[in-house]
């Protein structure tokens, strides 16, 4: 029985409490809560390991050590004994992400063993809509992208990604790693796109999808098309598909110097209810 305040690397056994910790904020959480909802908490399916921080016996904090650090329901002295464990373990995570609050004291206290970072993000708000716009027609050449069209969609994904994080994807393992997390979208039906003449011109993915909430990433259209209208019309269309067929609630987060980004979202309905923050290595 643990009666004091303490951590633990949690195990399959504490599913459950984990789970309930998650579902206190299913917006903030759907990241790790749909790994853990696939995977349990054994760390090679996971793809990481769960920190839990435990107050007078029972499991009040979460944090997701994998390819990122994400501290999850964490209150100062939670967050003080992730970076305590973070810093013993040394840094082996590409990130630091989560709620902006906890994940900048995390850093505060990291950064002096762990700095400097590459790129601090301090502030990206986070959106979430629960309805369809009304008076936007969603594209109706937005559809899922088919599994043989895996050539068509990666060029865009790692134009994608390199615009927003900065490094190409395909640096390090060749781009192994991110093929297979493009293709396990595909293959699950939450990659969307609209090509013409075999080319993306506007994609976006539900990249974690729970019961109770998914969240839309990788958002983006191709430089030549901007401008047109494609992205307001291309996101009401992939609301659509998440709010009918995937949860009652989609999300995301985007940076907040992205002022076209932000108005798009929310003319399809987004609205601000917090910010993460993303320290990048």
């Amino acid at each position: 029985m643990l009666t004091t305040t303490t951590t633990r690397v949690l195990e399959p056994g504490d599913l459950d409490a984990a789970l309930a910790v998650l579902d206190r904020d299913p917006v903030a959480n759907a990241f790790v809560a749909a790994r853990v909802k696939i995977a349990g908490l054994d760390p090679w399916r996971l793809g990481g390991e769960m920190w839990g921080w435990y107050a007078g016996g029972r499991l009040e904090s979460l944090c997701y050590a994998g390819a990122n650090l994400v501290p999850i329901c964490a209150g100062p002295e939670a967050v003080r004994a992730f970076a305590d464990r973070a810093r013993r373990s040394g840094r082996r995570c590409s990130s630091i992400v989560g709620p902006a609050p906890a994940t900048a004291e995390l850093w505060s206290l990291l950064e002096p063993h762990w700095g400097p970072a590459r790129e601090v993000r301090p502030h990206q708000p986070l959106m979430v809509a629960r309805a369809m716009p009304a008076g936007i027609a969603p594209d109706p050449l937005v559809r899922r992208v088919r599994k043989d069209e895996m050539e068509t969609i990666m060029p865009a994904c790692v134009a994608m990604f390199t615009e927003e994080v900065g490094i190409s994807p395909l640096a390090g393992d060749g781009g192994l790693l991110y093929q297979a997390r493009v293709a396990e979208l595909v293959g699950s039906g939450r990659s969307f796109a609209r090509v013409e003449n075999g080319r993306v011109v506007f994609k976006a993915e539900i990249g974690a999808a729970t019961d109770l909430a998914c969240q839309i990433q990788g958002v983006w259209v191709a430089p030549e098309h901007r401008g047109k209208g494609l992205s307001v019309t291309g996101m009401a269309a992939v609301l659509g598909y998440a709010l009918r067929e995937v949860a009652p609630v989609a999300s995301l987060y985007v940076n907040d110097y992205n002022t076209a980004a932000r108005a798009t979202y929310r003319r399809v309905g987004f609205r601000e209810v917090g910010a993460f923050m993303s320290v990048l290595f």
